[in-house]
């Protein structure tokens, strides 16, 4: 039996180059060899990865079909593709209304191992709406942006982001930046930033905010001290901290609306001023994921540069660094986006 190294994930500061075997398909699945995976936010909150360690964990990947089992037509071997790890069944009752995130196949379907793996077996279930050619003008790196734009797309449509309107991002990390690039493209009018990261507040700034403010000044003081004594039309919540949440619900304008974007640990509770949001007419959505459809505007959104991503990239590692890739994610110290080639 052939073998594969992985990365395998045992905590943030143990991941591990192991063999596995590279996995066989069955006559309705693909083989892909993974070139690119990018380490998520989500990859380092161990509240949510231990309770399945160990484990391959990477789901930002792209690669190149090798190897398709005898019922597949509708992709060749040699294609470059993105795989996204969830889908949806798109028919019960959420994907019929459009909530395709919240349906339970897309919470119980992945593939096999992890895209941090030098290949991984791509599902039957995956084949259909889950599996993507990457156009020419998107490289395999770009490519690992795909699934981070794709939930950022998803969660300004839940917001019903308008053109014009006031936008404050509170997390300036990747999730934080691609929605800064975003609401940008999509026409914001003034979007402001924040972090307690002095490196990501510059890069806040350099991509498009109009202000970067450290978290710990009075942040709603400092929004209405330059947008003309308002506060802001819309809230993206990227930083999963009680002051974070607080922060946002004082920074909303009337008529305003939060999206909570990042999760607090399963367990907290954020008292929130029921009188002033009610009085306010405040709205407040939250999101999680991407669907399909979500997925192609990304990839047409970075084929067209209408949202550029290679700029987010600080680090590069093969895949024997991983444990490297992980710990620097995890400090959130002078990092963006962390890439891993397993082909390295």
């Amino acid at each position: 039996m052939e073998k594969m190294k992985v990365a395998m994930y045992y905590n943030n500061n143990d991941v591990r180059i192991e063999d596995m075997t590279i996995p066989k398909i069955n006559d309705n699945e693909i083989l892909v060899k993974v070139q690119v995976s990018g380490i998520c936010g989500s990859d380092v909150m161990e509240w949510y990865r231990l309770k399945k360690a160990p484990r391959v964990l990477g789901h930002e990947m792209t690669g190149d079909v090798v190897k398709i089992g005898k019922n597949i037509k509708k992709f060749r071997v040699g294609d470059r593709v993105f795989v996204s790890h969830h889908i949806p069944c798109n028919n019960c009752n959420y994907c019929q209304n459009d909530q395709h995130t919240i349906c339970d196949t897309l919470h119980s379907t992945n593939f096999y191992p992890g895209g941090f793996a030098q290949y991984l077996r791509v599902p039957e279930i995956n084949i259909d709406c889950g599996v993507f050619i990457l156009p020419k003008e998107i490289s395999y790196e770009e490519g690992a942006f795909i699934e981070p734009l794709a939930c950022v797309v998803r969660g300004l449509r839940i917001a019903e982001f308008k053109s014009g309107q006031n936008v404050l991002v509170i997390g300036s990390g990747v999730a934080g930046l691609l929605n800064i690039k975003l609401a940008k493209a999509m026409g914001a009018n003034r979007i402001f930033a924040t972090d307690v990261n002095d490196f990501r507040l510059r890069k806040a700034k350099e991509i498009g905010a109009d202000l970067s403010i450290h978290a710990k000044e009075n942040v709603p003081e400092q929004i209405k001290k330059h947008n003309n004594g308002n506060l802001v039309d819309l809230v993206i919540l990227c930083a999963g901290v009680p002051s974070a949440v607080k922060q946002s619900l004082e920074s909303v304008n009337a008529g305003g609306t939060i999206l909570f974007f990042a999760p607090t640990e399963p367990g907290v509770e954020i008292p929130f001023p029921l009188f002033d949001l009610w009085n306010k007419q405040v709205k407040m959505v939250s999101t999680y994921a991407g669907a399909p459809k979500d997925i192609k505007e990304a990839i047409e959104l970075i084929k067209t540069k209408k949202v550029k991503v290679r700029d987010l990239i600080t680090h590069r590692f093969p895949l024997n660094e991983a444990e490297k890739g992980f710990k620097l994610t995890a400090q959130a110290g002078d990092s963006i986006k962390i890439i891993i080639e397993p082909q390295k």
